[in-house]
């Protein structure tokens, strides 16, 4: 079975990591417009689709409280940090 649909492989690589760069930066932006309560801005991401760059533009530029680099390093960080937390002893 063709997964690709024909497609050379890469074609359908590029479609891949399109996809996963746009459902990270989106996902990242719809939960800080949802956080911050600006429901316009939540409604417009959630509609469009711009491969990240409405997304981009709303984080470090158009939120109340900016993204800035550095807490985008922290965060993804924290999110993907080998690190396993110590259980609490029953």
């Amino acid at each position: 079975m063709d997964l690709t649909g024909g497609m050379p492989i890469w074609q359908s690589l590029l479609l891949y990591v399109l996809s996963l760069w746009s459902v990270i930066w989106k996902g990242i932006a719809l939960w800080r417009a949802a956080k911050q309560g600006q429901r316009n801005w939540f409604i417009v991401m959630l509609v469009l689709n711009t491969i990240g760059i409405l997304e981009l533009v709303y984080l470090f530029r158009f939120s109340k409280k900016r993204m800035t680099l550095a807490e985008l390093k922290q965060w993804f960080k924290e999110t993907f940090s080998q690190k396993s937390k110590p259980q609490e002893k029953k």
